[in-house]
């Protein structure tokens, strides 16, 4: 296996990873700060982020302010110490084994 391929692995399996973090408090929004302490040390910051940026902009989750709970629709329109996420309904759907995504392992 080269590295490309390995690297695409893991992609995968990150994005796997985050949704299903998400998931656990499916009705209630998540920190990307708690996300960052739970899936620490399988996961650095930047692949955290990384992977919330490709839920995000592929409608799996979405994203708003802590404080002020304003919807943000872009990772770029905020900072990510300040946000936090929420399963959409395609969120659930992939989980629920309605939807196929290359890039999220099953």
């Amino acid at each position: 296996m080269d590295f490309e391929r390995i690297k695409q692995e893991k992609f995968s399996d990150n994005n796997s990873r985050v949704l299903r973090a998400i998931n656990m408090l499916r009705t209630r929004y998540v920190r990307i700060k708690d996300l960052e302490y739970g899936l620490e040390p399988d996961m650095n910051k930047s692949e955290i982020i990384d992977s919330v940026n490709y839920l995000n902009e592929g409608g799996y989750i979405k994203l708003r302010e802590t404080g002020s709970r304003r919807e943000v629709g872009d990772l770029a329109d905020g900072e990510p110490e300040r946000l936090e996420a929420k399963l959409t309904a395609k969120g659930i759907a992939f989980l629920n084994g309605r939807i196929d995504d290359p890039c999220i392992r099953r």
